[in-house]
């Protein structure tokens, strides 16, 4: 049921193409065992899942329909095992006491999926330009820092996914909707198969998906980076690559996306340099506070103030929305340099990132009230910039 609803999460509900409309179900013996394959894409998105708990009787493909392999599997989450078999243009699917026949389609009329292992050999129409390693983990830690703050909805395309940056062992990861930036940052475990530095804009939903895919902190995940696509391979442990003998286990799951078109803004001139003020606070008391005076707020007054002072090293934060009433919350700080500053920030992108910070304090730098706010971590491995906003006084 994981594997169905993760590969028919990327399927469109919605397209002229009855084929693509479908998950794609490849069962085949791997010696002594079966692999049982799920497929799905939406000519821009596409994710392989290999299921290895499988009792392959007969190698088969066929394409079911997403949205009823999805229901019908899911109404029968109480089951221990499904049995799936095909006959002619029906799937048959049944648990202990159902039994299912849904109109399929032959596998040949599936379309195309990209070719992680032909990519990565440099013998597909899309070679490779960049391999590297990074550990499921770390990159998970990543991609949360980031996809949270990209644009939605936006005609300026490169702000709709997340800036990616290789350079031999450092990997950089940037996202910005224009009223703030998140940019994180690591260095790569794993072994440095090809290439060096590399930059590419990736989609926001393919990160999405893969937030989704990495369970295991410990496993490998191979990314592969081509003029236009991009490709996270899951490896298993004992993977084979694509130049083992045949017959080992392959990727558990392998993620792959177009690249976003367009020029990413030069972040680096958004960071700023110059903050004079430093606080120290608790996250979960800032969190908690700042979602309290975000209950008064509306779209007309979509702010919370912040005032900030030295003497006692406290934090008032306070908002005030017309004919719904204002509210005043105050908490302590663990250190404040600098001298007293208000200033006001969207409530919204500061919970947001409190949610993927992991250390207890939270560093907050402020420069005027009419400036950007930083908040980053002690180890300068992520820092989040946002731009304050003008409220009525």
């Amino acid at each position: 049921m994981d594997a169905v609803n993760h590969v028919a999460s990327v399927v469109p509900q919605r397209t002229p193409t009855p084929a693509l409309s479908c998950v794609k179900l490849v069962a085949k013996k791997v010696g002594s065992a079966g692999e049982l394959t799920l497929s799905g894409t939406d000519a821009e998105t596409s994710l392989h899942l290999t299921l290895t708990a499988v009792d392959v009787q007969k190698p088969g493909e066929v394409a079911v329909p997403a949205d009823k392999l999805r229901a019908i599997v899911s109404a029968e989450d109480g089951e221990p095992t499904l049995t799936i078999e095909t006959e002619g243009d029906q799937c048959h699917i049944r648990g202990t006491n159902a039994h299912f026949r849904v109109f399929a389609y032959p596998a040949k009329d599936f379309p195309a999926m990209p070719d992680f292992g032909a990519a990565v050999a440099g013998t597909g129409p899309d070679p490779a330009k960049a391999v590297f390693t990074q550990s499921a983990g770390a990159m998970l830690e990543l991609v949360s820092r980031t996809v949270f703050a990209t644009a939605r909805e936006t005609s300026r395309y490169a702000i709709n996914g997340v800036l990616m940056k290789r350079d031999g062992k450092k990997l950089e990861m940037v996202a910005t909707d224009g009223r703030r930036l998140a940019v994180a940052r690591a260095q790569l475990t794993g072994p440095s198969a090809k290439g060096d530095a590399v930059t590419c804009i990736i989609p926001s939903k393919a990160l999405n998906i893969f937030t989704k895919l990495a369970r295991d902190p410990e496993e490998n995940v191979r990314i592969a980076v081509s003029d236009s696509r991009v490709y996270f391979s899951f490896e298993m442990a004992g993977a084979k690559d694509e130049k083992a003998e045949k017959g080992g286990p392959g990727p558990r799951a392998v993620l792959s996306s177009v690249l976003v078109e367009g020029s990413f803004p030069p972040y680096e001139d958004v960071i700023p340099k110059d903050q004079d003020k430093k606080v120290v606070a608790g996250r979960d008391d800032l969190s908690s506070a700042v979602r309290k005076a975000s209950v008064l707020t509306n779209e007309e007054s979509r702010g919370v103030r912040l005032a900030f002072t030295s003497k006692d090293k406290r934090l008032k934060l306070s908002s005030r929305a017309p004919e719904m009433g204002e509210s005043d919350i105050s908490i302590g700080l663990s250190k404040f340099e600098g001298e007293d500053i208000e200033i006001s920030f969207n409530p919204t992108f500061i919970t947001d990132v409190l949610k993927v910070i992991p250390d207890q304090d939270v560093i907050v730098e402020l420069k005027a009230s009419n400036r950007p706010g930083l908040i980053r971590l002690a180890n300068n491995e992520f820092v989040y910039v946002v731009m304050p906003v003008n409220l009525p006084a």
